[in-house]
């Protein structure tokens, strides 16, 4: 299995872990803008 391509000037997804907003960002978003909510890289495994 290879590992993708790290590109630090592509966007990433980027998930709500309280609403489900989805949005695109080259930097982790501090917070959802609908909710205020945790947001996480959709690219990264969540154990």
């Amino acid at each position: 299995m290879m590992d993708p391509e790290y590109d630090p000037n592509a966007e990433n997804p980027y998930e709500c872990f309280m609403c489900g907003t989805a949005i695109e960002a080259r930097n982790n978003p501090d917070s959802c803008p609908n909710c205020g909510g945790e947001m996480r890289n959709r690219l990264i495994p969540v154990e």
